[in-house]
């Protein structure tokens, strides 16, 4: 079987509006515009999407795992179902270990081998040193959303997702 590409996605921040708290009220999730369009491009140009989210209010108690399923549905009506997959770490270290937390790799690793994804071939685009972290443990290139969690300067640098979608396109055309 032929291996894939994908973009791997940070959820709050580049998805979904920051809001510099946990975000899983609906009433609180906002898509970030220009997301839409931005996996549609790369959904056309043969990219798996998965979404790769830490979620360490569940472990804090603050919300529950349905609240996150549900703010995923609003993120997959929004977007045309066109998701591949939503993984999300439930845990927090002050409460609970875990190597699906980002910058640990596992929630990656776990989409690599489930969907035959070529890491050399795919993307993290992410908003914080953590996800640049976790995407060169398992070899896969990342783009660094800017204004999110950090101030971090990384070799690729974007403004939004549509910003990181036109820059990953970019880096697979061949020269004429």
């Amino acid at each position: 079987m032929q291996k894939q590409k994908c973009v791997f996605l940070d959820r709050d921040g580049v998805l979904n509006r920051e809001r510099g708290d946990y975000t899983y009220k609906l009433e609180d999730f906002e898509v970030m515009p220009g997301v839409p369009e931005a996996l549609a491009l790369l959904k056309e140009n043969g990219y798996l999407l998965i979404v790769v989210t830490n979620q360490g209010g569940i472990a804090k108690k603050l919300y529950r795992k349905a609240d996150v399923l549900a703010c995923h549905e609003v993120l997959q009506q929004a977007c045309g179902g066109i998701i591949d997959a939503l993984y999300f770490a439930p845990n927090h270290p002050d409460f609970s270990a875990s190597l699906a937390r980002k910058p640990d790799s596992l929630m990656l690793e776990k989409a690599i081998s489930k969907y035959n994804i070529d890491p050399s071939l795919s993307w993290m685009v992410g908003d914080a040193v953590r996800d640049l972290e976790a995407a060169t443990k398992v070899g896969i290139k990342s783009v660094l959303v800017r204004g999110g969690k950090t101030s971090h300067q990384h070799e690729f640098m974007a403004d939004d997702l549509l910003d990181a979608t036109y820059l990953i396109l970019k880096s697979i055309k061949k020269p004429a």
